[in-house]
């Protein structure tokens, strides 16, 4: 009998994933289903980027790129990060990698192993845990409450850091809630953080053009005090409706990019060659499609959090950032991974049970209004008459 290491039993997944299996099974015999489970933009990647990765094929870029990514892209993060945070930073310091798991997959695996801590946001994206739980390392959930709005507590946070932490999972727009942190909590926990010095930091901000109602989005990135251990990663999969070219960059600290750099060679090689191209064509041409995404995220947004309100036994807090809302469901007498699967399989409508995101979930679904306003109206009626 075939034996694996023990972190293998350890380890989890996206639930996610599973609910969109199921959902296409569904489909397939004929149900009509209404997918607001799977967080993915609903439109298509512009097309000059489309035209971009075809031109890069056509010129015959066929082959090997550097394993760090191929440089006028990296060059072309810098110029991105300089326009929207302010903050200079080095092309070599930039690895492009293929999609954003792939930095939390390298960061954990950098610093996890049996005796050490890592703090990770709950309710939270399920790979944080899942890749601390194969390392050995003690997961150490981070509370995310609804009474405040769904941003993380620096008090909180900081209480929780140990002579054991080696690693600070943040993520801000957040990933399930539609939370954003204020700068105020930031600035309070960057102080906090000058007396652990040793704890390194994972700055998930794949949303960070996802903002609503004026609300600021603050990059770590921003504070030099905190840059010397600061892992940040982010992407062109959420902003530019490019989830399937599998396109991250993370921006590493001087004491870590060759790190990165190694596991990139042992692991993927090189991103995609004409994928790159695509990507350098969205940070370098018009911006035009990325903001009517966002108004439109807005529009159904609103269409959203009005129809949960409405909805028997159901409160919703408006999400200030990313595409999800996480209702809160404890008055309607359902657990939510049984709300959420009884949805599917009786109404045909997709989401998400809270625990899929942590424990913290318990009491909450998530929805994805990466979907038409017509289709978020169906599923909330379906959801109406359901309840």
């Amino acid at each position: 009998m075939l034996q694996t290491i023990a972190g293998f039993d350890r380890i989890g997944e996206e639930n996610a994933f599973a609910v969109l299996a199921r959902a296409t099974a569904l489909a397939e015999e004929g149900r009509d289903i209404i997918n607001l489970g799977i967080g993915q933009p609903d439109f298509k990647t512009p097309d000059h980027i489309v035209e971009a990765a075809i031109k890069a094929l056509r010129d015959g870029h066929h082959g090997y790129t550097p394993a760090t990514g191929i440089a006028p892209l990296r060059e072309a993060v810098s110029a991105d990060l300089l326009k929207r945070h302010g903050v200079e930073t080095d092309p070599a310091n930039v690895l492009i990698v293929p999609g954003g798991k792939v930095t939390m997959f390298m960061a954990i695996l950098m610093f996890g192993e049996p005796g050490v801590d890592i703090l990770y946001p709950d309710p939270g994206f399920p790979i944080y845990r899942s890749m601390i739980e194969f390392t050995g390392a003690r997961p150490v959930p981070v509370p995310i409450r609804e009474e405040n709005d769904f941003a993380f507590s620096a008090e909180e946070t900081l209480e929780l850091i140990t002579d054991k932490t080696r690693l600070l999972i943040l993520n801000s727009p957040a990933n399930p809630t539609g939370g954003v942190t204020p700068r105020a909590e930031i600035e309070k926990l960057v102080a906090g953080l000058q007396h652990h010095p040793d704890v390194a930091i994972l700055s998930d901000e794949i949303y960070s053009q996802m903002t609503y109602d004026g609300m600021e989005h603050v990059s770590l990135l921003s504070f030099e005090t905190i840059r010397d251990r600061l892992i940040l990663l982010d992407g062109w999969s959420k902003t530019y409706a490019m989830t399937g070219w599998r396109m991250g960059f993370a921006l590493w600290p001087d004491s870590l990019i060759d790190k990165a750099r190694k596991l990139g060679v042992n692991a993927w090689s090189c991103v995609n060659a004409p994928a790159q191209f695509g990507a350098l064509a969205a940070l370098t041409g018009p911006q035009d499609a990325v903001h009517e995404m966002l108004r439109e995220f807005d529009a159904r947004r609103r269409v959203t959090v009005d129809g949960l309100n409405a909805l028997d036994g159901v409160t919703c807090r408006t999400p200030l950032g990313a595409f999800y809302a996480f209702p809160n469901i404890r008055n309607t007498g359902w657990k939510s991974k049984d709300l959420a699967s009884a949805l599917l399989e009786e109404t045909g409508v997709a989401l998400i049970g809270g625990p899929d995101f942590g424990t913290l979930g318990e009491g909450y679904i998530r929805l994805s209004y990466a979907n038409s306003t017509e289709n978020i109206e169906r599923a909330l009626d379906r959801m109406r008459k359901f309840l």
